[in-house]
């Protein structure tokens, strides 16, 4: 159990999402959001509060009547819930639900502790709306997907829920509610707007996209140590004094971590001892110098490093921001008008992370086409084909998958973020597309994890076929053995898509 306050770090939100942590709120942050709902419903009597009293949008020239003010807060939730598309992955959902709830807990919403406590029951009985992945332009917020989380918590809309055998289906949200003793939530003030209006659905989806493209990090620094075990390179590219020549951080990170990699690797060759000294030969059967992608990985790793620490840095920035409008101030006596609903940080941040994954992909890639092209590397089979050349095909076909995957990151990773269109009676002129930027690196990341999957099983491949698993550092052997569980040695043909798919779940596990 996670006790939940207006500060949820990293680390905490990896739990609630991926593992399924249960929360409860601490009493501090309960009290900021019964203090803030309370002098909301003092302070609006007599004055004209954009989304309390008015319309919406370029409607919010139009004045509500009394009669009509939550009829007002329930006509948001359901004509926005118009997404279109497939509903999104149940882990995307649940990273908009802690968002949103870290949005209300920062006490500047105005909203009722009702709607709070209701989005903990859903995360902590896992009750997950259905999201259509098409809607959000990411500026007055996420009103579209956000809405069909709104549309739920009201008692309508689709759920995902366990059924009896355990397995997520889509049901009615009035009958699941219903088996878990839950009360739709009932219009106090503004409860409709405030759901709907916000960041909250892009920043879930970022959530899980920084996780997952942590974990691609930490594989890349494995397979690019192994493929330089695989080749003997020379171990002075990840040398200390080289790389902090290079004023970068990220550089600096992973030529360390590389280092500490391969600490007890019996498999790279020190330059002093090799070349340092007279040689009569003319041609060096060893290469003096590696291709870049086994030599420049601090260099290509580092500033992918560093977006992911720029990107953690933004995303739980906004994970713990009040994000929509207009703000409730109880201590200043004020509410205040402006567009902290608007994408930009996070959009710009998936942006740059599915560009730095893409380069990663890339990497993996041409470190791949490495092992494949024997008269590139001269010490492996074509494809290392571990059977009979001509009959059999080793991993050649695998490559077409990995070649037009990584080709597939490349036209995805044009930025989102320059693609605003004005729209809403040209009231939302400058956009952030934000969810879709979002969504675009979800997939690149996916992507990635599928090129890795087919690398993993090509270094295992050229391992043995060296017979060096011996030599590997300990951290290599365990990645190698781990691999070899899933795919063991082969030398015959046989179909390979199951266990790319299983390798894929093994490295985001």
């Amino acid at each position: 159990m996670i006790k939940v306050s207006s500060n949820i770090s990293f680390e905490q939100a990896e739990k609630i999402i991926f593992d399924t942590e249960k929360i409860t709120l601490d009493s501090k942050v309960v009290k900021k959001v019964v203090e803030c709902y309370n002098f909301l419903k003092d302070f609006e009597k007599d004055k004209i509060i954009y989304g309390i009293n008015t319309g919406f949008g370029p409607m919010a020239q139009w004045r509500i009547e009394d009669s009509d003010l939550k009829q007002l807060q329930y006509n948001i939730i359901r004509s926005h819930s118009t997404g279109a598309g497939k509903p999104l992955d149940i882990i995307y959902v649940r990273g908009a639900l802690l968002a949103r709830l870290s949005t209300f807990l920062q006490g500047y919403s105005g909203v009722h502790i009702d709607l709070v406590n209701l989005i903990v029951e859903f995360l902590n009985r896992e009750i997950y709306p259905m999201i259509p992945e098409h809607g959000s332009v990411g500026a007055s917020g996420d009103l579209v997907q956000l809405a069909h989380i709104a549309l739920c918590l009201i008692g309508e809309g689709e759920v995902f829920y366990r059924d009896k055998k355990g397995e997520f289906t889509l049901c009615p949200t009035k009958k699941v509610l219903k088996e878990n003793n839950l009360k739709p939530f009932q219009i106090h003030i503004r409860e409709g707007l405030s759901v709907t209006n916000g960041t909250s659905m892009m920043t879930g989806i970022a959530l899980v996209n920084l996780s997952l493209a942590k974990k691609l990090f930490n594989h890349s620094i494995a397979t690019s140590l192994m493929i330089n075990e695989v080749t003997s390179s020379y171990d002075d590219f990840i040398s200390e004094k080289l790389n902090t020549v290079k004023r970068h951080f990220g550089q600096t990170e992973v030529a360390r971590l590389l280092r500490s990699f391969s600490k007890d690797s019996k498999c790279l060759k020190k330059r002093e001892t090799e070349l340092f000294h007279a040689r009569t030969e003319k041609v060096f059967k060893q290469k003096v110098q590696s291709y870049y992608s086994l030599r420049c990985i601090p260099q290509i790793l580092g500033p992918i490093y560093d977006e992911i620490l720029n990107c953690e840095k933004v995303v739980v920035n906004e994970l713990n921001s009040a994000c929509d409008n207009p703000i409730i101030d109880p201590k200043g006596k004020n509410v205040y008008h402006g567009g902290n609903f608007h994408g930009d940080y996070i959009s710009f941040e998936m942006d740059k992370l599915k560009i730095a994954i893409t380069k990663l992909t890339m990497l993996c890639e041409r470190q791949m086409n490495y092992i494949f092209h024997d008269r590139i590397n001269g010490i492996l089979p074509p494809f290392v084909n571990l059977g009979k050349l001509g009959l059999n095909y080793g991993l050649q076909a695998s490559q077409f998958t990995a070649t037009s995957t990584t080709a597939e990151c490349q036209t995805l990773s044009f930025p989102m973020s320059v693609h605003s269109i004005p729209n809403n009676n040209d009231n939302q002129d400058v956009v952030s597309m934000g969810t879709n930027s979002a969504e675009i690196a979800a997939r690149v990341i996916d992507n990635s994890f599928q090129v890795m999957s087919i690398q993993m099983i090509a270094l295992c491949q050229a391992i043995d076929y060296l017979k060096i698993s011996k030599k590997l550092s300990s951290k290599s052997y365990k990645v190698y053995s781990d691999i070899r569980k899933i795919v063991p040695k082969f030398s015959d043909d046989t179909p390979k898509y199951q266990q790319i798919r299983d390798i894929v779940n093994y490295l985001k596990s």
